[in-house]
């Protein structure tokens, strides 16, 4: 069964009972076996706890198929169900083999995975998904190759079969079923059509969109370029199955900003990938060669992304800033030409327990190809690292980790920059940034690099993760200061403890002190005393999150460096932060006024 990287299952196995199947449907769907620890001999990784791991998986995106019993997996699954649109799937498959159960996303994939295993072990898929068991097919999920139109009409048009309206069909039958000249029409074209509950509409893609623009266009003229000749020749906007173009426009948002709108893949091939295809242009130019390298930029992409039996059904149209062409291949387009823009998802994964990182973050770890950071952190996300190329990279190696990440985005990669806390807050968000604002001239990163999508993703910061098991000792303004002097003047950090104690900040300290350097918390220590009193509340948060977590209080004139490590946080409190004295110990927190409210004091 043919999937995507990003969409390749991962089997589940629970015990050595279930353990030869599970590696026999590992096999045949090109996955990774997970398996519980103390229970299976072999597996890609290991999980303590089932109900958590399946959980994570499927925060992340990742389908699973569960070889267990599949109220294991319903329980794992259930507290985070919000969007059966977005969910991935989920196939449980009894120990022995006897049968197989779709149990989420039957119609994204779920029904087909029970179908292929049970074909191959020999069980019986267990669909119930009404489509499938009327008709034997889900229309709302047409072969590879083939978009639906009006997908929110599939689920009417199924209502209307099952009360015994027949199908008519119009065009090709992907679904390979009988055509009773019934109500509900399936329309199978090129062309765009009126759709509705009872006529849904499957385009094949079997065009490659080509396109060029001058640097910075604006996508409107683009996309308004490409609508008025997809229109003019009666080709759905469904029909296409990629835009494509030169790869030193692979950061273009008019062009970007049309694969999105088109909701189809953006791929980009080099010069010389273009240059070959300049037998077939309808259109070459010296002038386009003496510019980019290649005698035609949309017409040449279109083609190569189309393949070499393709035809060119819309040669070069030309506006102010923008070009585009299509190319029509004899079959529809499930396998592209050139390569993707590239990727670097900057991922912050907080302290590193997987119930404190978003489902966002779990997602960008599980579809990138590679991942690059200090070996700590990548160990951090535990088996949504499992199978995945790695590089680690030791601390201190900041810059490196950073260019070395943006560089292999730069070659067409999907990579993840792996970050504790918040990659934004003291960490490598700004720094990959700093390269990227460079030249290569300028010790920055290269061209290619400058050009790949860079996202970010926030995390729970230190300064949040204490807190939180402070109480609340942010409830008012707050500041956040490094005692490291690595990259800061020492002059410049004093300068903002003395504003930051005459302001009256709670201040959480990041990098209080290291191996080398143990004076400048004893500093901080002694200027904020001039400014607050002797019993101000200190919170000292180390491993947070993590097993060895420990939580102290102190009061500001107690405060020993020794005690501190590169671990811990320091959060000072501010002249109003008190401890709350309860039963299961101190809780820490900065009233921020509403004190006057409920003592009735308006005034």
């Amino acid at each position: 069964m043919a999937v995507s990287p990003a969409n390749t299952p991962v089997v589940i196995c629970l015990n050595a009972s279930g353990e030869p199947l599970a590696h026999e449907v590992a096999t045949l769907l090109g996955a990774q076996v997970h398996g519980r620890e103390g229970r299976v001999a072999q597996a890609d990784a290991f999980f303590p706890n089932a109900l958590d791991h399946v959980r994570m998986l499927f925060a992340a995106g990742t389908p699973i198929v569960g070889v267990c019993a599949a109220g294991i997996l319903i329980r794992a699954v259930a507290p985070i169900l919000a969007n059966k649109l977005a969910e991935p799937p989920v196939v449980a498959v009894a120990d022995d083999g006897s049968a197989v159960l779709p149990l989420l996303g039957g119609h994204r994939g779920a029904n087909r995975l029970a179908s292929t295993i049970a074909a191959e072990i020999g069980a019986t898929a267990a669909v119930t998904t009404a489509g499938d068991v009327s008709m034997g097919v889900a229309l709302d999920e047409p072969p590879v190759g083939y978009r639906l139109a009006n997908p929110s009409d599939a689920k009417e048009a199924m209502a209307e079969l099952l009360s015994g309206a027949g199908v008519s069909i119009s065009g090709e039958n992907i679904f390979d079923i009988e055509d009773a000249g019934g109500a509900v029409e399936m329309a199978v074209t090129e062309a765009p059509v009126e759709t509705g509950p009872t006529c849904l509409a499957y385009h094949p893609q079997r065009f490659a969109l080509g396109v060029g623009c001058a640097r910075n266009a604006d996508p409107e003229e683009l996309w308004t370029n490409v609508s008025e000749q997809l229109s003019a020749a009666n080709i759905a906007p469904g029909a296409i199955a990629c835009v494509t173009s030169l790869d030193l426009k692979g950061d273009e948002p008019a062009m970007t900003q049309l694969a999105r709108r088109l909701g189809v893949p953006f791929r980009v091939f080099t010069a010389a990938e273009l240059e070959a295809e300049t037998a077939r242009l309808a259109n070459p130019s010296d002038v386009v060669f003496d510019e980019v390298g290649c005698h035609g930029v949309s017409e040449g992409a279109a083609l190569a992304a189309a393949g070499p039996n393709a035809e060119l059904v819309i040669p070069k149209v030309k506006t102010a800033n923008t070009t585009c062409a299509l190319a029509r291949s004899p079959e529809v387009i499930t396998e592209m030409g050139g390569r993707t823009r590239g990727k670097l998802s900057i991922v912050s994964i907080g302290p590193g327990q997987h119930t404190w990182r978003t489902p966002e973050a779990s997602h960008l770890l599980q579809e990138a190809e590679e991942l690059v950071g200090y070996g700590l952190y990548i160990d951090l996300i535990g088996p949504l690292a499992a199978g995945k190329t790695r590089s680690d990279f030791p601390l201190g190696g900041e810059e490196d980790r950073c260019r070395y990440a943006l560089e292999q985005a730069g070659k067409g990669k999907n990579v993840a920059l792996v970050c504790s806390g918040d990659a934004g807050i003291y960490a490598m968000g700004a720094l990959v940034y700093e390269l990227l604002d460079r030249g290569p001239d300028e010790k920055g990163v290269s061209d290619a690099a400058r050009r790949v999508e860079v996202v970010s993703t926030p995390g729970v910061s230190a300064l949040q993760g204490a807190a939180a098991r402070a109480g609340a000792p942010l409830g008012h303004d707050f500041c956040a200061i490094s005692l490291s002097d690595l990259l800061t003047h020492r002059e410049d950090i004093i300068k903002r403890l003395r504003a930051a104690a005459e302001g009256d900040f709670v201040i959480a300290f990041y990098n209080p002190v290291s191996k080398t350097r143990r004076t400048l918390l004893a500093e901080a220590r002694d200027i904020l005393l001039k400014h607050r009193p002797a019993d101000t509340p200190v919170m000292l948060a180390s491993n947070l999150g993590r097993p060895t977590e420990n939580i102290r209080y102190r009061r500001l004139d107690e405060l020993q460096v020794d005690e501190v490590d590169m671990l811990t946080v320091v959060l000072v409190g501010s002249s109003n932060s008190r401890l709350a004295q309860l039963g299961e110990g101190p809780r820490m927190f900065t009233p921020r006024g509403y004190a006057r409210r409920i003592d009735g004091d308006l005034s």
